[in-house]
């Protein structure tokens, strides 16, 4: 007998990748419903080859569903995961809303698969940022072989990690360039199009960005928290897949030609790090790919045991999509819930 999956912003581009994601994995599903706001209820989705129906979220029962899979914001999140939860069904939610909470799991299932064990104290699971994400799978192994004491990273992310507006947006700037259009900015502070913007989310007190305080806060909860890290996250006029310069501090020595090794063998990673042009990987190239690319790797004579790497992402999939749906595996992998609705 197979589950029952509900899809909560099935009409966003996230929702959309995690009905995607979910058909090509052969996720064990017997029923897969799609959910979105009541002004969304009836547009069409893709499942596979087959079309489903958007229902409202607000007169949907969650009682007879196993999991529900969120990606509708953060305020929705709030509202809506405590009622879901409750009603027996496990939420995964890829919103901040649950992710800072000690008694929520938040899980990379690569770097921290255990975690998942404490689920049922709120029956909510949380999916990292995006940018996250993607960084932590290219760290578990070095860390694991030679300790990290600190992260400098600097990010590239693309405009879909700010939703279908910002995509729109980086399309009718860049076409207002090429006519001489007259060029508005809506969903970012400053033109999007052939430019890059060191600010994602609101700011805080201390000058960061809450994008950066997340990648800060949330690689201590998935990794170790005892890591000291420091972020510059910049959106760049690219529609899908994140990059990030890191440069980690290490406790013990670690070559490049190791460290090289040992990612090669690392789950969820592909390295391409040749020392010749086009040796390494870029974000058209991971787009619609579900692996986490490292290139670049090379040594840093600048601290005692220092390395820096090159690290790329489609953020839809891996940076959220199909980390939630991996989520899912593990849950059903691991025996921790079982179908609600018997077989006849």
């Amino acid at each position: 007998m197979g589950y029952k999956i509900a899809v909560v912003g099935a009409t966003g581009n996230v929702g959309r990748e995690m009905l995607g994601v979910l058909d090509e994995r052969g996720f064990p599903a017997d029923e897969v419903v799609a959910l979105a706001s009541r002004r969304s209820q009836g547009t069409e989705v893709s499942y596979g080859d087959r079309t489903l129906k958007v229902r409202s979220l607000d007169t949907y029962d969650f009682s007879d569903t196993d999991i529900a899979l969120l990606s509708a914001g953060g305020t929705i999140a709030k509202e809506w995961g405590p009622k879901i939860a409750a009603q027996g069904c496990v939420v995964i939610d890829n919103s901040s809303a649950f992710r800072y909470e000690s008694d929520v799991p938040l899980i990379v299932p690569e770097v921290n698969a255990d975690a998942i064990a404490g689920f049922r104290k709120r029956n909510i699971i949380a999916n990292p940022n995006c940018s996250t994400a993607q960084m932590v799978v290219a760290l578990k192994p070095i860390h694991d072989a030679a300790g990290i004491k600190r992260i400098v990273v600097a990010t590239y992310q693309s405009v879909s990690g700010a939703g279908k507006d910002a995509m729109d947006e980086l399309f009718s700037q860049t076409r207002a360039v090429f006519v001489s259009d007259s060029i508005e900015n809506k969903r970012f502070t400053k033109r999007i199009a052939f430019n890059v913007i060191p600010h994602i989310d609101v700011f805080m007190e201390d000058g960061q960005t809450k994008e950066e305080w997340k990648m800060t806060a949330e690689t201590k909860k998935i990794l170790d928290p005892k890591i000291k890290v420091t972020a510059t996250c910049v959106r760049v006029p690219v529609f899908i897949g994140h990059s990030e310069a890191i440069n980690i501090e290490l406790e013990r020595p670690l070559s490049a030609a190791k460290a090289r090794s040992i990612l090669r063998e690392a789950p969820g990673v592909l390295v391409v790090d040749k020392h010749e042009d086009g040796g390494y990987v870029t974000p058209i190239e991971v787009a619609g790919e579900d692996a986490t690319y490292v290139s670049r790797i090379r040594e840093d004579s600048t601290v005692e045991n220092g390395l820096s790497i090159w690290v790329v992402a489609d953020n839809l999939r891996k940076g959220a999509a199909l980390n939630a749906v991996q989520i899912a595996e593990l849950l059903v992998n691991r025996k921790l819930i079982q179908p609600k609705r018997k077989a006849a």
